[in-house]
């Protein structure tokens, strides 16, 4: 499988990158290609403009601002994101990668019978997230009702492509997280995404 594996933390030697790397390397170790993403490094604009904004309902959307990295999304077979949680929620850089490159002809066509949204990247076979919170697990699941999981399984992946395994990985309360404890998470990281 071709694996589009999307990064999205500013700093290179953050423990989201240790993340990305290991997945890719368990990726590669069973033999699919990785095109590795990594949002900050590739200096991507998470601005919707006003083009894209005012153009969002023509047909065809216009994407050539974004165009290499939807072809990227169109040519793989699954896509991996690597991001903490910031505030229950996805960072603004992966927030941005949503809104400008999931984009109306790409993830999706709109139903001319009225308000639907019909999915279109039915090349994405798997949507795995892998993730950390500052908070502790029960914080995220019982207080916050988990909300990123939330829009990634019943937002972006069902309505984007109806048949894809989504699996989320997450390691809370990284703040306080041991060495030990990350390593942990890295090695049940690399199990999964090995098993692919």
């Amino acid at each position: 499988m071709r694996i589009l594996l999307v990064l999205a933390h500013p700093l290179p030697d953050s423990f989201a990158a240790s993340v990305a790397y290991t997945a890719r390397q368990a990726l590669e170790a069973s033999g699919h290609v990785v095109d590795l993403l990594d949002l900050y490094a590739e200096d991507f604009d998470p601005r919707l403009s006003q083009a894209e904004r005012s153009g969002y309902f023509d047909i065809p959307y216009d994407t050539s601002a974004v165009a290499d990295i939807v072809a990227r999304l169109q040519s793989a077979d699954g896509l991996v994101l690597v991001f903490p949680q910031w505030w229950f929620n996805f960072p603004a850089i992966l927030k941005g990668f949503f809104d400008r490159i999931f984009a109306p002809g790409v993830a999706f066509t709109h139903d001319a019978a009225g308000g639907r949204i019909v999915p279109e990247l039915t090349n994405i076979r798997l949507l795995y997230a892998l993730t950390t919170t500052g908070s502790p697990w029960w914080l995220v699941h019982f207080y916050m009702g988990n909300p990123v999981r939330r829009l990634l399984k019943r937002g972006i992946a069902s309505f984007c492509s109806k048949k894809l395994v989504f699996r989320m990985l997450s390691l809370h309360d990284m703040d306080r997280a041991t060495e030990a404890r990350r390593k942990r998470h890295l090695d049940r990281v690399r199990k999964a995404l090995a098993a692919v």
